[in-house]
This record gives structure tokens, C-alpha cells and sequence, in this order.
């Protein structure tokens, strides 16, 4: 397109005969191909904006570490303001904080309230693992209540029952209602070698609660004010018959410092990246590189010919 309209306006400059000797060292061709050049660097320049990446599994690299299944409260009852901003709020807060210092191991998360839930199966994606964290709020599960015992027959049956180690569960609650069931699972849980640690969240003395959306406390049937407390009891029972630990969620970081310490001492084992968090190379490098070398052609293709 450019070539004619070089050529019309070639036309216009007066005598064919004279324009065409005047430009008889112009060379047509030389000039397309330095086009061609430009409108490929530029496609360049796009494809290394989009940043293309390629996936690839680290051989080299052998990790050891355990399975670590984190089992999150998102009931209603975590929207209680009694730990700052609320329950949840610090309690995702400290769970992120801890998936970052589990990054040798693997994680699995289950979401849980009235019903539990497989949010993530084990993987040693960090990354992902904190996303779905980040998203956990009470509708999430539609079933309200607290079945700690639910949550952890789910963590059970998302470990491998082969293994009698190398196997620990991260619960995080306040724990509020009384789940007859946990008892029974913790027990299953200590034959399959898992270890479960608790982690309290809120106050014992209890604080009110609001409904999502809502401005005012929630009440009772008879018009009293709901209280939702911490029931720690129920939470170092569950620690206590584990073999495992309690934690009371005071200081997010410091806790889970805390407890990435006391998993590190377990007993450890190989892990496979098959199946893992995949590792990305950008390519965007090379194609800055391959645009940088056609703007050099570029500038040295002449629009004359040689004589």
C-alpha cells in the first residue's frame, strides 16, 4: 500500500522520465524488506507485552517435607469482632503467614462451617493455596454451624492412610460448638499418624455478633443478644489427644513462626514435584532480544542501490 502510494505520488511530481532518472539509485525492494523488518519488530514488541511463559518441573531440585492439611472455620460466628478486624479476618491473615513458611511442604485447605469442604487437595502451590485462602468467607459453605468433626474425617480421607507419618493438620477455629464426632476422628486421626494442631480464635468471654450487611447485633428468639464464644476446652481436647498442640491466634506472624517451628521438627520425607506447583520461565526476553537485533538489520538495509 505504501509502494503505491509512493508511485502516485511519483505521478504527480511532474515527468515520469525525469522523476525516474532523479530516483534511479531508489531501491524498491530494499525498502519493502526494511518494512517487513519494522512490522516484525512490532510484533515483537506485542508478543514480549503479553510476557508468554512456559511451564517446567525443576529435576534437580529433591524437596523433603510433610503433608499439611489446614482446616478453616468460615461460620458466622468467625465475624465476631472480638478479635481485630474479626476472627476470620486474623485468621486468614495468620493462615496465609503460615502457608508462606510451609513452602518445603505440601498443603491441602478445607474450608469448613455447618459442612466441610475440599477447598485444595495437597500441593506444594503455595501460591494457589493463599488465593483460595484470601477468598474464604462464610458463603463459601451454605450450611451453617461448627462440625470440627467433619473437617477433620475430610482431612483424614484427603492424606494418604498408607503413611503413618509425615502427616499433620492445622485447625483453625473458635471452636464454638460442641461436635461429639471430633473425638472419635481425632482418635482415627493419631492411628493414621496424623498430628493435629489447634488454633484458637476470639475470646473466651465471648463478644455479639452481626449478620453480613446487617447494623445491628444479632438476638435470640427471646430477644437477647447472641454471644458467640471461644470454646479453648473443646480445642486443646482435640490438640491433647493428637498428640498435637494448642495456640491461642494472639499475633498472626508470631504465631505462625510458632507453628512452622514445631512442624519442621516432625519427621520428614521425599516429596514428588510430579503433581506439584509448576514452575514459569517468561520468554518475553528472547522476543526483546529478536526486536532489538531487526531494528539493527533495519538500520543498516539502505534504500539505494549500490553502485
Amino acid at each position: 500500500m505504501v509502494l503505491r502510494w509512493k508511485k502516485k505520488v511519483k505521478a504527480k511530481l511532474g515527468d515520469a522520465k525525469l522523476i525516474s532518472l532523479l530516483t534511479r539509485e531508489y531501491a524498491p525492494r530494499q525498502y519493502v524488506v526494511k518494512f517487513v523488518l519494522l512490522l516484525v519488530a512490532l510484533t515483537m514488541g506485542i508478543l514480549a507485552l503479553v510476557n508468554f511463559r512456559t511451564p517446567f518441573f525443576s529435576s534437580d531440585e529433591k524437596k523433603v517435607g510433610i503433608d499439611v492439611m489446614v482446616a478453616l472455620d468460615v461460620s458466622k460466628s468467625m465475624l465476631c469482632e472480638d478479635a481485630k478486624p474479626s476472627r476470620l479476618e486474623k485468621a486468614r491473615l495468620f493462615t496465609q503467614t503460615l502457608l508462606d513458611q510451609l513452602t518445603n511442604n505440601r498443603v491441602g485447605l478445607i474450608l469448613f462451617a455447618g459442612q466441610a469442604y475440599l477447598q485444595m487437595p495437597l500441593t506444594d502451590d503455595i501460591t494457589a493455596a493463599k488465593l483460595f485462602v484470601s477468598n474464604a468467607t462464610p458463603n463459601a459453605v451454605p450450611v451453617q454451624g461448627t462440625v470440627i468433626g467433619d473437617a477433620l474425617q475430610l482431612c483424614d480421607k484427603s492424606m494418604d492412610n498408607g503413611l503413618k507419618k509425615y502427616k499433620a493438620v492445622v485447625l483453625i477455629s473458635d471452636g464454638e460448638d460442641h461436635d461429639p464426632k471430633a473425638s472419635e476422628m481425632v482418635r482415627q486421626l493419631r492411628e493414621n499418624g496424623v498430628v493435629v494442631f489447634t488454633v484458637g480464635v476470639g475470646s473466651v468471654e465471648g463478644s455479639p455478633i452481626k449478620e453480613p450487611g446487617a447494623t445491628e447485633y444479632k438476638l435470640d428468639a427471646q430477644g437477647k443478644m447472641v454471644l458467640t464464644r471461644l470454646n479453648e476446652k473443646e480445642l486443646k481436647d482435640i490438640a491433647q489427644q493428637s498428640g498435637g498442640e494448642y495456640f491461642h491466634l494472639d499475633h498472626a506472624e508470631a504465631n505462625a513462626a510458632e507453628i512452622a517451628k514445631v512442624l519442621s521438627t516432625m519427621d520428614k520425607r521425599s516429596l514428588s514435584d510430579k503433581g506439584g506447583a509448576r514452575q514459569y520461565a517468561s520468554l518475553f526476553p528472547f522476543f526483546i532480544i529478536f526486536l532489538v537485533l531487526l531494528l539493527i538489520a533495519e538500520i543498516f538495509i539502505p534504500e539505494v542501490k549500490k553502485r
